[in-house]
């Protein structure tokens, strides 16, 4: 897999995960989803992606 199919996975397991811990659990879990979004809008604007740096140094799985 390359790296931007990493990051997808990674923030989609991140989105499901918040939004059911939220409905579940409590609804600050909400501000997880959020946080995560804003993220990758980001992302989306600037290029820098902290994900992308943990996976890179953690693994060693190369940038695109």
């Amino acid at each position: 897999m390359k790296m931007e199919q990493y990051i997808r996975a990674i923030a989609g397991l991140f989105i499901l995960t918040s939004m059911a811990l939220g409905y579940w659990v409590s609804p600050y879990f909400y501000l997880f989803t959020a946080f995560v979004g804003l993220n990758l809008l980001q992302s989306a604007f600037t290029g820098l992606c902290p994900m992308e740096n943990i996976l890179e140094k953690m693994f060693k799985i190369p940038r695109n």
